[in-house]
Order: structure tokens, then C-alpha cells, then sequence
């Protein structure tokens, strides 16, 4: 938690060939906002950086984050440097901003408000160090 944009950065920065999209969570992002700033300095072209802000820690017990209490994500990207930016809160507003943010070959950082609604329990079938291991080994295939 709080290194999705910097892994996206790694891999957009080795990978200018691909366009590399980012799915984030709020409480994520404000763990690490000097992110959004190390993403404003490399701006890499071929990065969307996807962030959904549903105002809690919902993975931790649904705790609320600064952004119930009027923290502003987009804005905050934006004071960054990050020349892309802003806040959706339907699908086709998110999707619109989506597609241009695709096609601006530009840094850009969405933020989608959502609802906070998750499963019912956390599971997964990898152990953690699996899903590195996987996940590290994809990226070298596509490297072929």
C-alpha cells in the first residue's frame, strides 16, 4: 500500500513504448504523496494514474481517510506539477476523461469518487512473495 504510483513509474519510465495505467486507492496515494510529486518530476507520457477515492480505508476496516474531511487529490496532483488532472464522479464523465487521458500522451492523474463498497473478506489464492514473483515474471515476457 502506497507504491502503486511509484511501481507505475518504474515501469512507465523503463517502458515508453507502453501505455501504463495506474489503479489506486485514496488512503493509498496519501501514504505516499510524494508520489505525485516524483510523478510530476519524470512526468512520464505514457502513464494514467487512476486513483479511487471512495473517502475510507476500506481494506483496514473502512477507517475514513483526509479526503472525507475536504483533502483534494486532483488539486494536490496538480500543485505537484502533474499538468493532467481531475476529479470524476460518474462513469461517463470518468470515461471521457479516461479516453482523453489515454489519448494526450501526457502525465495524467483521474480522480474517480466512489462508493465505499468492498467483498466481504480479503482473499487471495498467491502467497504475497508468489505474487511478486508472478508479477515480476510477467514483465519480463513482455519484454519479448
Amino acid at each position: 500500500m502506497g507504491l502503486a504510483s511509484s511501481l507505475g513509474l518504474g515501469i512507465a519510465l523503463s517502458r515508453p513504448e507502453l501505455k501504463v495505467v495506474v489503479f489506486d486507492g485514496d488512503g493509498s496515494v496519501l501514504m505516499n504523496l510524494g508520489g505525485l510529486t516524483t510523478l510530476a518530476r519524470y512526468r512520464p507520457r505514457n502513464l494514467v494514474h487512476v486513483v479511487f477515492d471512495n473517502e475510507s480505508l476500506l481494506s483496514v476496516g473502512g477507517f475514513p481517510t483526509a479526503t472525507s474531511t475536504g483533502s483534494d487529490i486532483a488539486g494536490i496532483a496538480a500543485a505537484a506539477g502533474v499538468s493532467q488532472h481531475g476529479d470524476v464522479s460518474d462513469i461517463d464523465d470518468w470515461m471521457r476523461m479516461f479516453d482523453h487521458a489515454l489519448a494526450a500522451n501526457d502525465l495524467a492523474t483521474i480522480v474517480a469518487k466512489v462508493e465505499a463498497v468492498g467483498p466481504s473478506g480479503y482473499v487471495t489464492d498467491l502467497s504475497l512473495l508468489e505474487n511478486r514473483y508472478q508479477f515480476a515474471r510477467f514483465l519480463k515476457d513482455k519484454q519479448s
